[in-house]
């Protein structure tokens, strides 16, 4: 029972990521990929730092990352000592269930009733050491020191304008964002003004992403993104087909969406926008069978968008960040 649980735990979180993206904040900002966006009415809670980066951090951020990384390996020394003692007990536990005691070693007298105690708080333990283990891959992945990130995001007010769309749905400008904060710009960086066409751009992108991901057609998706967020995306889509699982979303349909911040650095346009959509995300195994999603029914999503491109070309997506 002990096992069924620790393994069924340790899927759990790849139910969730089935979705194109897999449900991490990923891609790159340019110079900001470590600085928060600012929130928006669409996304007033923010993003999430990156979990998946190309984007070296600045010398900025190095010093709080490496004294993150000597917290995170004390922290890891202390659930090696732990695991260790744990993993004798459970040893010594295993032999008497082979030697016929049973895993529990019967429960005849008081200290038998001690070691009952003492093994079901073990299985609890194991259990929360597998979650630790999870949780511990996922922010050694993170892009950037937590703390920097967060001092990101309450840096500043700065209104951003409401995003519009010729299709609807998204609305005119409805000015400031109340209580909006703005990440400190960056060096060498110069704002950049969106017109309509850029939001019609933006939303196009979003569909025509969607649909590719849903053809598996790499191609497709190398024509609507930065290569660094193609080579994420054929990653996770190998990861489904070595689960034998099939991700395809349709009816995507734009609710709302602002613009977060836009600038151009070195040459490069940049822009970030929130974007609350919904869409009928359905993910199936090799017998046709629903493992996540409804095969009819749209969810919604918030994510947080960055586009970039260079003068002349087309806005391919560089990030996806999830919402805080």
């Amino acid at each position: 029972m002990a096992a069924i649980a620790v393994v069924a735990l340790a899927l759990a979180p790849a139910l969730a990521e089935a979705r194109r993206g897999g449900g991490f904040s990923s891609g790159s900002r340019g110079t900001r990929t470590y600085q928060a966006p600012p929130p928006t009415t669409t996304a007033p809670g923010g993003a999430t730092q990156m979990q998946r980066t190309q984007t070296a951090p600045s010398a900025a951020t190095t010093g709080a990352a490496t004294a993150g990384t000597a917290a995170a390996g004390a922290a890891a020394a202390r659930t090696g000592m732990r695991g260790g003692l744990m993993g004798g007990l459970l040893g010594a536990g295993l032999i008497g269930m082979f030697l016929g005691a049973g895993l529990f070693g019967g429960i005849g007298g008081f200290a038998s009733i001690l070691g009952l105690l003492l093994q079901v708080a073990l299985i609890g333990g194991v259990i929360w050491l597998v979650m630790r283990m999870i949780r511990g891959r996922r922010e050694a992945t993170a892009g950037g020191p937590p703390n920097a990130y967060a001092r990101d995001m309450q840096q500043g007010a700065n209104p951003r304008p409401q995003m519009a769309s010729a299709m609807g749905g998204m609305g005119a400008p409805r000015g400031p964002v109340p209580g909006a904060m703005a990440a400190t710009p960056a060096v060498a960086t110069q704002p950049l003004q969106i017109g309509e066409s850029d939001y019609q751009e933006f939303e196009q992108n979003l569909h025509a992403v969607n649909d590719a991901w849903s053809r598996q057609d790499l191609e497709a998706l190398r024509r609507l993104s930065t290569p660094e967020m193609t080579n994420y995306f054929a990653q996770d889509l190998k990861d489904l087909r070595a689960r034998g699982w099939t991700n395809v979303t349709s009816g995507t349909r734009l609710l709302s969406g602002d613009l977060s911040e836009a600038w151009q650095e070195n040459g490069q346009h940049f822009a970030t926008v929130a974007m609350r959509y919904s869409i009928v995300d359905v993910t199936t195994d090799a017998s046709g069978k629903v493992v996540e999603g409804h095969p009819s029914e749209a969810q919604e999503v918030t994510e947080i968008l960055t586009y970039t491109r260079f003068p002349g070309e087309a806005w391919r997506l560089s990030a996806i960040q999830q919402t805080g």
